[in-house]
């Protein structure tokens, strides 16, 4: 795999969504997706219909990697502000800064470009990761459980 990401600064963002914590080891995402869907309807102020799989990291979670290390998991959609917050979804101010961008064209399931972009790209690149969100943006060419799928990656990065 030999990916280049393209190398963007992103603006802060507004997104309002549900999070659940949970590990690679206890793994949630299907449900946190089940009860999340139902209630994006409700959301009135929506900047796209992109989809936003986000994950928050302690600080140390890859220095002391382990699959059992606990993270914020979160199903979201970007909105112009939280004037109109659905019950029972939250809220999160997505801060900004430079990403590594990787599209990906694949299986949702198929985690071998998570292993490239830490074990590969990130070690060989000038950058190292920064203590920031890291998401992926479910557009439209997004087909969960589909090998034609497409969707970007966005890493946190700051100069080495």
């Amino acid at each position: 795999m030999q990916l280049q990401p393209n190398i963007k600064t992103l603006a802060p963002k507004k997104l309002i969504g549900k999070k659940v914590k949970m590990s690679l080891v206890d793994f949630k995402v299907t449900e946190l997706w089940k009860s999340f869907l139902p209630k994006k309807t409700e959301i009135k102020n929506n900047l796209s219909t992109d989809l936003i799989s986000l994950s928050v990291y302690a600080p140390e979670h890859f220095k002391n990697f382990s699959p059992t290390n606990q993270f914020d998991k979160w199903a979201a959609v970007e909105v112009e502000d939280f004037s109109s917050v659905p019950d029972g979804l939250e809220t999160l101010d997505l801060p900004g800064g430079l990403y590594a961008v990787f599209h990906y064209k694949g299986l949702n399931t198929d985690n071998r470009i998570f292993r490239y972009i830490y074990s590969e790209w990130i070690p060989q690149s000038s950058f190292e990761l920064d203590d920031r969100p890291h998401f992926e943006i479910l557009g439209e060419k997004y087909k969960n459980n589909d090998p034609n799928s497409e969707e970007e990656i966005w890493i946190p990065i700051k100069e080495k």
